[in-house]
């Protein structure tokens, strides 16, 4: 198994963590205490990690029936991925704040922005990736935009709101197209 570039989950981190920062943006309005901070980094964080673990885990299963097809899979993935972020950044749907930091809305918002994390995961695996290095970078990067997402929510939801999903998206579109290009 080989590891992907640093620079590479560096980027792949980002363009996930998004989902969670633009929650966190909406959520951060309602002003947190550090132990709301805590906890919905945490699990923010925890449920990148372990969809991206699931994901590789399926993707090293279904390996051996995708071959050499490996990496138009990562690709159509990546775009695809890329392309659900694009469109719902354009969209810019405004967000019903509610408290998220506890119960099922906490779970519910862990689970759904980490849904892309599980099709990176599988990228990862159908490409024989190493996959601890990656994971780990994926959760550690998503706390902290969490965490930053809140502290700037009071100040920046207004201006920024969901472009930051324009960005994420544009990020694995361009790492998409480098997997078939490079």
């Amino acid at each position: 198994m080989i590891s992907p570039p640093f620079s590479e989950i560096l980027l792949i981190s980002i363009a996930l963590g998004f989902d969670a920062f633009s929650v966190a943006l909406a959520a951060g309005a309602q002003g947190f205490t550090p132990r709301r901070i805590f906890r919905l980094g945490w699990h923010f964080g925890l449920f990148q990690f372990m969809m991206s673990i699931m994901g590789w885990g399926f993707g090293r299963f279904l390996s051996t029936w995708i071959g050499c097809f490996g990496n138009w899979v990562v690709f159509l993935l990546l775009i695809g991925i890329g392309g659900k972020m694009l469109s719902e950044g354009i969209k810019d749907v405004p967000v019903n704040i509610l408290d998220i930091s506890k119960g099922w809305n906490l779970i519910i918002l862990s689970v759904v922005t980490s849904l892309d994390a599980l099709g990176v995961g599988f990228a990862f695996g159908v490409v024989d990736y190493a996959i601890v290095n990656p994971v780990a970078i994926i959760g550690i990067v998503c706390i902290g935009m969490t965490v930053v997402g809140l502290y700037l929510g009071v100040l920046l939801f207004e201006k920024i709101g969901h472009r930051a999903m324009i960005l994420g998206g544009l990020i694995l579109i361009a790492i998409g197209m480098k997997t078939i290009l490079l």
